[in-house]
């Protein structure tokens, strides 16, 4: 549902780094999934930009009871959506990545290496979407822990963009940057790419939010709301708060 703004249609996306649907540690681990599935339905997004989402993960299989038999990013997907998810981690017991999860019509997807190291495996998922007969290039990340990978990977991503995505098409650029300042957002201003400027809208920690971590960039699409949700079923789903940006066209 495109939503109007002063007579424009918007767009809302969300992105969301969910910690793998689990939260707390030793026996006070629980299982958050569902909660952040009816949360995911709520945000009545047009595109919800998911980190650390399971492929499959055996070992929480096996200890909690009503872990999913789906894959996350489908169990995830509201009735009408279409998700998409690619791997960036293989783990002892499992994989987890990226997702996306589109109400409107999905036109391809692909997936690109951004580790910068072998300690952390990265990745960029880009899909098309075909938006109220517009296409617009979806872009979610999740960035590495050191700064200097950070930079790194946001030169890479930059290049992939002028490489694979044509200079007139609109692109978002949503994610886990992992920046507790703001040099990624210059570097990704220098490229055209900018998000909201408004009253801060912190992401991280969840329980008592001190920085945004999470971003949405924009290029060819205005950059006009973001928020965050408040409250504390919010708090205890993941150790991130979700970020829901909203844009309107140009032209």
């Amino acid at each position: 549902m495109i939503r109007s703004h002063h007579e424009h249609p918007v767009l809302r996306v969300v992105s969301w780094n969910i910690h793998k649907g689990v939260q707390g540690v030793g026996p006070a681990k629980r299982l958050e999934i569902h909660n952040i599935g009816h949360a995911v339905e709520q945000l009545d997004a047009d595109l919800v930009c998911l980190q650390e989402v399971r492929f499959a993960n055996h070992r929480e299989a096996r200890r909690f009871a009503h872990w999913p038999e789906q894959p996350q990013a489908d169990f995830l997907a509201p009735e009408g959506y279409e998700p998409v998810y690619r791997t960036n981690a293989i783990t002892r017991h499992g994989e987890h990545g990226n997702a996306l999860l589109s109400r409107w019509p999905v036109l391809s997807h692909q997936h690109e290496d951004i580790s910068d190291h072998r300690f952390e495996q990265r990745g960029l998922l880009h899909t098309e979407v075909q938006l109220a007969g517009r296409k617009v290039h979806a872009l979610v990340v999740h960035l590495g822990l050191v700064p200097g990978s950070r930079e790194r990977q946001v030169e890479q991503l930059k290049a992939y963009i002028a490489r694979e995505i044509p200079a007139a098409e609109p692109v978002l650029v949503a994610g886990d940057f992992n920046d507790w300042g703001s040099r990624l957002t210059r570097l990704l201003a220098r490229a055209g790419l900018h998000e909201f400027q408004g009253r801060r809208t912190p992401t991280y920690p969840s329980r008592l939010p001190l920085t945004q971590l999470d971003h949405v960039y924009a290029r060819g699409l205005k950059p006009v709301s973001a928020m965050v949700p408040q409250g504390r079923i919010w708090r205890q789903m993941s150790d991130h708060l979700p970020l829901v940006a909203e844009f309107t066209w140009l032209d």
